[in-house]
């Protein structure tokens, strides 16, 4: 596997030093009701991005029980997986973003900050198959499935409409099972919003009825400081009707929704988002939630429900007043980028719950994230602190081999992992072969990443 190594900017490393103060360890944040200290705010954040390392002999660390296999290397940048009726996987691989104007010397050194943590590969704007021909864990085959996209990050499939959503559009190719690659160019379903593109991720994901597709739409700035006219449209999940691709705002003030699923054997939208930064180490929590139709979730003018972020001009406290709080908070700067229902076939404590694919901080001093937590659920909703599922990407000397972003959880029960620096799909499954097969039912639709 090839890992970029990163040269490190010495001066600019003492400059960071001076301005900010190393982050202090904050309570555990996790849960309905997290600890949410005094903003702090200075003249630069706290920024560290660990050093990328080679993985060399090393996989990443999961339970007693299971087993991590690398299915796929040397890709351009995967971001997202789709397991397919008839068990391929495709991946989108991509690097969006606009070219967002630097207003702030902290603009200029996030940039750099944040670059430290990406890889050298350019983005392959492609989907990739995978096939495993004969059940034995080996993806021997590898193929482009499509090309030409624009930086694509979101998948679903509805019959044999697959939907992908790049960075400016969403589109739709015909898909018959067992295909190799495309039969003809996408469909334009509806265009997204692109200009400056900030966040430039477009996460998916399909109704469990098919009707309505779903499309988190992250914000054009941390807060606002491009003014009010840059957020149109922005910081939004959009409902659109899949034949027509009319959309609606399904939701509002989610900062940057990163990743949509629907909870099994419901109707309920759940989302990971990352929250805003510079207010501190520990502000404000991203966090894992339900989505209700018509609700406004804070972003800009407040944070965790009512808590009033004072450097939004002007204020609307009418918006602040209808703000509802997220349901689970995964802890402040961890990045969540991935999001997945488990189901009976993962087995052991992880058979009930979610994934979450944590991307890892750039904005504070010591770095959190950098793995895939399972949040254990009870009668449908989280009930209890995250457990690692994958770790080991984050090493002792905070050194990153790897960046999780995509989590799926297969029929068979194995879950995939996109790693966006190791430009790797990781897979894990349980030791324990003799767990019961899914039953057929189980695989006839894949309706979202």
């Amino acid at each position: 596997m090839k890992t970029r190594h990163i040269v490190h900017a010495t001066a600019l490393s003492m400059v960071l030093a001076a301005g900010a103060a190393h982050a202090a360890n904050a309570d555990q944040q996790f849960g309905a009701n997290p600890n949410l200290p005094e903003p702090q705010r200075g003249l630069l954040p706290n920024m560290t991005i660990p050093e990328p390392a080679a993985w060399d002999d090393a996989k990443p660390t999961v339970p007693e029980g299971y087993t991590i296999t690398a299915i796929a290397t040397d890709l351009k940048v995967p971001r997202h997986t789709l397991v397919l009726p008839n068990g391929d996987i495709l991946v989108a691989e991509g690097k969006g973003g606009g070219e967002a104007p630097k207003k702030r010397p902290k603009d200029f050194i996030a940039g750099i900050i944040k670059s430290q943590g990406t890889t050298s590969v350019k983005g392959g704007d492609r989907l990739t198959l995978l096939r495993d021909s004969d059940g034995d864990g080996t993806y021997e085959k590898q193929t482009v499935f499509a090309d030409g996209l624009n930086a694509p990050y979101g998948l679903a499939l509805v019959d044999n409409d697959l939907y992908v959503a790049n960075q400016d559009s969403l589109v739709r190719f015909d898909y018959e099972p067992g295909q190799l690659e495309a039969s003809g160019a996408p469909e334009l379903v509806t265009p997204l919003p692109a200009e400056i593109n900030h966040h430039w991720t477009k996460s998916l994901t399909a109704s469990p009825d098919g009707e309505h597709l779903y499309v988190g739409i992250g914000s054009n700035s941390n807060i606002t400081e491009r003014g009010m006219e840059a957020e149109v449209d922005r910081a939004e999940i959009w409902e659109i009707d899949r034949e027509t691709g009319a959309h609606r705002a399904y939701a509002t003030g989610v900062r940057n929704p990163t990743a949509l699923t629907f909870q099994p054997g419901t109707d309920q939208l759940w989302a990971v988002a990352n929250e805003r930064d510079e207010l501190g180490p520990n502000l404000v929590p991203d966090y894992l939630t339900t989505i209700k139709d018509g609700a406004f979730y804070g972003w800009p003018y407040s944070y965790w429900g009512q808590h009033v972020d004072p450097r939004v001009k002007p204020q609307n406290s009418e918006k602040v007043k209808s703000a509802i709080a997220p349901d689970y908070s995964l802890g402040s700067h961890h990045a969540p980028l991935g999001v997945a229902f488990s189901n009976p076939q993962v087995g052991g404590q992880f058979a009930n719950g979610v994934f979450v694919g944590e991307h890892g901080s750039w904005n504070r001093g010591d770095p959190v994230g950098y793995k895939v937590v399972f949040i254990p659920f009870d009668n449908g909703q989280p009930a209890g602190d995250p457990v690692d599922f994958v770790s080991g990407f984050l090493t002792e000397d905070n050194k990153t081999r790897g960046r999780p972003v995509g989590v799926t959880v297969a029929p068979d029960g194995s879950v995939l992992v996109a790693d966006d620096l190791t430009n790797a799909v990781w897979r894990v499954t349980r030791d324990d072969a003799n767990r019961p097969s899914p039953a057929p039912s189980d695989r006839t639709t894949d309706r979202s990443s």
